[in-house]
């Protein structure tokens, strides 16, 4: 409940007492005790409702039950407090748990009813009824809309995160585009385009002196440009899954490697093997290659394990080994960055765990289809 909550119930308290008082000492209506008799427990009530102003009390169940008899000895010492008696059916739903507010509202509802005298006119004892009920229809009204709000504002803010979960996965593989695009630049720009104005320059220089050495050389960097060209494309899209699954491809990459490298290296899988997108396909290939060349050049294996697990949300590529390890305060050198970037474009993770003597783990992970 919040302070303004609080400060209505503590309000309207003061207000229903004082109301009932004043038409009990104007008008007396069943008077069954001296008026002397009315004020005090009037005002023992208002010391007690003090408390509910301070916050919630240490006691809650408590605090409700000796309101209760409070107003039940109000309501019997004169009608008029059963206007007073709305309060109890409020301050149910403030101090009761959720299970025993019902009983503590039929209760108090009964014992209001038993306890009207027989010369009381019929109204009061509709009174003591409606008016409660209706004061505790309006307190519900006010916390269902408040907590209606609260769902709505909590459903706009799920949606809100999603859509920029969403919106950093876009820019995430939007960065990597670039960065590739970047990189194929730099490579153009190193192999294709240095090779092709070498050629240029050659022909020029044969079509000057006509001297065969810079026709053989024309054709030589020609030769050089179109394998640079092939690789480039490969770079693109790895041959091995053209016409192959991921984990075919992997396996086929781990044999062969196993094969040159001469250290023993198992394949294996975890669940059904399904698709995923050809840039997640082509990044986790080209994790597994790299992590394959790191540990032929730096780990000092005797034996590796790749596994492709397929889970309910995600793929994930395991590369494990038992060499030499590095220490947690090395960054892993230039391959791992590569590695973390190609799984930043496609919106995937990259974890690597080492050890010095204890080998290397990593772990490539991308989102499921």
């Amino acid at each position: 409940m919040t302070e303004k909550d609080r400060l209505i119930f503590w309000a309207s308290g003061y207000v229903l007492l004082a109301l009932s008082t004043v038409l009990a000492l104007a008008v007396p209506l069943g008077a069954h005790q001296a008026a002397w008799v009315t004020l005090v427990l009037a005002g023992v009530t208002a010391v007690w409702l003090l408390r509910t102003r301070l916050g919630l009390p240490r006691w809650p169940i408590l605090q409700y039950v000796v309101l209760l008899a409070l107003t039940l000895a109000l309501q019997w010492s004169n009608s008029w407090f059963s206007i007073f008696g709305a309060i109890c059916f409020g301050q149910a739903i403030n101090l009761l748990p959720t299970r025993w507010i019902a009983v503590g509202v039929g209760a108090q509802t009964v014992l209001s009813v038993l306890l009207q005298q027989s010369e009381s006119p019929m109204w009061s004892v509709l009174a003591s009824v409606m008016l409660p009920m209706i004061y505790a229809g309006v307190m519900i009204g006010r916390q269902s809309e408040k907590h209606r709000r609260t769902s709505e504002e909590l459903a706009g803010a799920l949606a809100e995160n999603s859509g920029l979960h969403e919106q950093l996965l876009v820019q995430a593989r939007e960065a990597g585009v670039l960065d590739e695009r970047q990189r194929m630049a730099r490579e153009i720009h190193d192999t294709l385009a240095q090779g092709l104005a070498g050629i240029v320059t050659q022909l020029q220089a044969a079509e000057q002196t006509g001297d065969q050495e810079h026709l053989d050389k024309a054709a030589r960097l020609a030769r050089e440009s179109l394998a640079q060209a092939r690789r480039s494309v490969q770079a693109l899209r790895p041959e091995p899954l053209e016409d192959n699954r991921l984990v075919d491809a992997v396996a086929e990459l781990a044999e062969n490697w196993s094969r040159e490298a001469g250290v023993p290296a198992t394949m294996s899988t975890d669940g059904p093997p399904r698709p995923v997108t050809p840039d997640q396909e082509v990044a986790l290939y080209r994790v597994a290659q790299e992590a394959l060349a790191n540990i032929a050049k730096h780990a000092d294996a005797s034996r590796v394990g790749v596994t492709l697990s397929y889970l309910d949300d995600q793929v994930v590529l395991d590369v494990r080994d038992d060499g030499r390890g590095f220490s947690r305060g090395r960054d892993g050198g230039f391959g791992l960055t590569v590695m973390r970037q190609r799984m930043d474009g496609v919106g995937g993770t990259l974890a690597v765990e080492s050890e010095p003597g204890t080998g290397t783990a990593i772990s490539a992970s991308v989102p499921g289809e």
